[in-house]
């Protein structure tokens, strides 16, 4: 990290990189100015206290000259070598109000789901436990604290954690934490049991049979979840459809989870959209114009089904497992089924294939003369 004798000339003729970086001052040991990519420079200090690794902001360069900055840091480092302990700054560095930054910064580049989703998280999980505490202190035995006491509801914290470590990560691009210092790095997720729940040929059956019993009143909710069954794709992109999307044999997917993407559709899928209407622009519309179903009537429509069918405990994306899990019996590939699906990884991708057991006995059966040299 290079060093000079900080002036304020020399701060001023600084210019702003993709990534952040610190200059040293030569002067004052322990004094620096981290330069942002947004053009803003911070002074702060950066020493060891008892084998800890101590980092402070000191003050915006925009508001405070050098000289004071300098005095500043040097009350700062002799309070810090004397017994640790350095004066709270003031409010625009608790966590809270620099996470709003944060969350500003990151935001731009989430998908407005994913945006309301991690705010959810946020507000629920993270701001309760550390609402208050200065963001450059957080350490990795307060995540690690905060990690264990949601033990009790583990899905939420495997989500929660990452959001967090989003947020510490821009931490330290905008300056508000030491380079590489991320405390949520290396924090084990809760091992869970998988779920593995898909539909056997007796109970798609029987929910063929509850939707033939809907189709009259509800043939847009039936052909809604007849396509989920034969695409795989999720409640999302189904309802959001558009009938310019769907052609060639194919629809057009405008903005799924991975982006544009492009799904076949088979001869009973393609017969389910011939079947509907088309009035306006929207494959599934609602009652107001221009809108889709809504999710949650969707959910609501779903409930019924399930309690018709006997399958309480399956979800609507329960389809997407149902349909891997087809493909993989009939020969697909794990590559193939994650185009079919719409994953960037084929790790995604094996979390949804399942066997049922005739299949997993199946297999058993020809793979042992094989290995015993029989094959």
């Amino acid at each position: 990290m290079p060093k000079r004798a900080l002036t304020d000339a020399r701060i001023e003729a600084l210019r702003p990189r993709n990534t952040a970086y610190d200059i040293r001052d030569a002067r004052l040991k322990g004094l620096g100015v981290r330069v942002l990519p947004s053009g803003r420079k911070r002074f702060f200090v950066h020493c060891q206290h008892r084998g800890q690794r101590v980092w402070k902001i000191v003050g915006d360069a925009a508001t405070m000259d050098v000289g004071a900055a300098r005095s500043l840091a040097a009350d700062m480092l002799a309070a810090i070598r004397r017994d640790g302990n350095v004066p709270r700054r003031p409010d625009e560095t608790v966590f809270e109000a620099a996470a709003e930054e944060l969350f500003r910064s990151c935001e731009r580049n989430w998908k407005p789901g994913t945006r309301k989703v991690n705010r959810i998280y946020y507000r629920n999980q993270i701001l309760p436990w550390f609402g208050g505490m200065q963001i450059a202190e957080i350490g990795r035995g307060d995540v690690q604290r905060w990690f264990a006491s949601l033990h009790a509801t583990p899905a939420a914290a495997d989500r929660a954690a990452p959001v967090l470590s989003v947020l510490m990560k821009q931490a330290e691009l905008l300056g508000y934490r030491p380079e590489g210092s991320n405390p949520c790095v290396g924090i084990r997720r809760y091992r869970r049991k998988g779920r593995e729940r898909f539909l056997s040929p007796v109970e798609m059956w029987r929910l063929g049979a509850a939707l033939t019993r809907h189709r009259d009143k509800r043939p847009l909710y039936v052909a809604a979840v007849e396509l989920l069954l034969l695409t795989g794709c999720r409640k999302s992109e189904i309802l959001t459809l558009q009938w310019t999307d769907c052609r060639e044999g194919k629809l057009f997917l405008r903005d799924s989870k991975i982006g544009p993407r492009t799904v076949w559709l088979s001869s009973p899928a393609r017969r389910v959209l011939d079947a509907l209407p088309r009035r306006g622009s929207r494959v599934f519309p609602s009652g107001a114009a221009g809108s889709s179903l809504a999710p949650q009537a969707m959910n609501r429509f779903w409930d019924r089904l399930r309690a018709e069918a006997g399958l309480e405990d399956v979800t609507l994306h329960d389809a997407r497992h149902s349909y891997a899990s087809v493909a993989l019996m009939q020969g697909e590939t794990v590559v193939t089924i994650g185009k079919l699906l719409g994953h960037k990884n084929p790790a995604t991708t094996l979390k949804y294939i399942h066997l049922d057991d005739a299949a997993v006995r199946e297999a058993v059966e020809t793979v042992a003369p094989a290995m015993a040299g029989r094959g």
